[in-house]
């Protein structure tokens, strides 16, 4: 019954997805033995001083075009989350279109850092929000102050 519903003549590529005794074949799902092997990759200083270049030629949430124009090999979303750790915040939404220089970066990871030590919401290296909304408040206060 199970390969009356799962091999159907309509779609060829079905045959080879179900054994005889109706199991998977584990074989159809590996990769082509012709696949190209995957590029091995390295976060380094080299890679980092880029995404901060791209910080301040494009901005925060620009991702795409970083990407495409000075980090080729890793996708929008790996330099989003490289972001996050430059910057010292989870929630980069505040930062949408921010561009700043090595210096203003710095100076914003380690604002990030104070506030996060402070309310006890430092977690993995970035700010992470709190649900009592503390960490916004004091995120505006610190913009009132000084802005980023």
């Amino acid at each position: 019954m199970r390969q009356q519903f799962s091999r159907r003549p309509e779609f060829p590529e079905t045959q080879d997805m179900i054994d005889d005794e109706g199991t998977l074949n584990q074989e159809y799902f590996q990769p082509p033995k012709d696949a190209l092997p995957s590029v091995e990759r390295k976060w380094g200083d080299e890679e980092k001083q880029k995404l901060l270049e791209g910080i301040e030629r494009y901005g925060i949430g620009h991702f795409r075009e970083i990407s495409e124009s000075l980090l080729p090999n890793w996708s929008p979303n790996d330099l989003r989350m490289k972001s996050i750790r430059v910057m010292g915040r989870q929630n980069l939404q505040l930062y949408k279109d921010w561009r700043g220089d090595i210096a203003a970066v710095q100076r914003e990871y380690e604002r990030n850092k104070e506030i996060g030590l402070k309310l006890g919401t430092w977690k993995g290296g970035a700010l992470v929000y709190d649900d009592d909304g503390l960490v916004l408040k004091a995120i505006e206060e610190s913009n009132r102050q000084c802005p980023p």
